[in-house]
């Protein structure tokens, strides 16, 4: 089925929003939820930090933390650290192949864990089933934003689970196309949901050239 209008669970910048315009796709957008950043104690100079999404690297960088060793999930979470002069040693797209690559090359290392309120228990499940040192610092808060949306789109886009659950607290998915960032994300969506589509690399764009690529079947 054509895609002409889509529903956005979160605001798109301009440049994202001008993807969609030139293919003709009407978008309507909010934010599922926001984002509150805490305080949190951590030494001024880590050795080896694991960062798993952007938030996280903004709360390291706003609270001027040295990482010596940083290793973060997400090719934009990477350019962000760079860019505020962080020694990225490691870039994987998901966190359980991050941790893989941790358990294989870094057995005997230790490491502090910059996170959400409510990140995935797989990698840090992962690497203390496998006995290495890990220390845990919340650093951000995600909090759910429903609102009922009125209208009827071809197609849901999704950017986190925790987008999808406060989605689906005010609404329904019923025969739309959902599209999802990634692998983590569509595993939030209910089971009897079968028309999901996944990008190839979960970034924003990819999910946006998706919806493009799809809107012209």
């Amino acid at each position: 089925m054509p895609i002409t209008s889509i529903l956005s669970t979160k605001t798109l910048y301009k440049e994202y929003k001008d993807i969609l315009t030139k293919a003709n796709i009407q978008v309507t957008e909010y934010n599922a939820i926001a984002i509150e950043f805490v305080d949190f104690d951590s030494e001024m100079i880590v050795e080896n930090a694991i960062i798993t999404s952007q938030n996280a690297a903004k709360a390291v960088i706003e609270n001027k933390l040295v990482i010596k060793n940083c290793f973060c999930v997400g090719e934009k979470t990477m350019a962000y650290l760079e860019e505020y002069g962080q020694n990225v040693s490691k870039m994987k797209l998901y966190a359980s192949d991050l941790a893989h690559y941790i358990i294989k090359h870094h057995n005997k290392d230790t490491f502090t864990f910059f996170s959400g309120n409510l990140r995935r228990d797989i990698l840090p499940n992962t690497l203390k089933e496998n006995k290495i040192g890990l220390k845990e610092i919340t650093v951000y808060n995600t909090i759910p934003a429903p609102q009922k949306i009125e209208g009827q789109f071809d197609a849901i886009l999704f950017y986190s689970p925790s987008g999808v659950s406060s989605y689906l607290m005010e609404n329904t998915i019923t025969n739309e196309t959902l599209f999802c960032i990634g692998k983590t994300t569509a595993e939030a969506i209910p089971e009897h949901f079968k028309n999901i589509v996944i990008p190839s690399s979960p970034t924003i764009e990819n999910v946006l050239h998706a919806v493009v690529k799809h809107s012209k079947k």
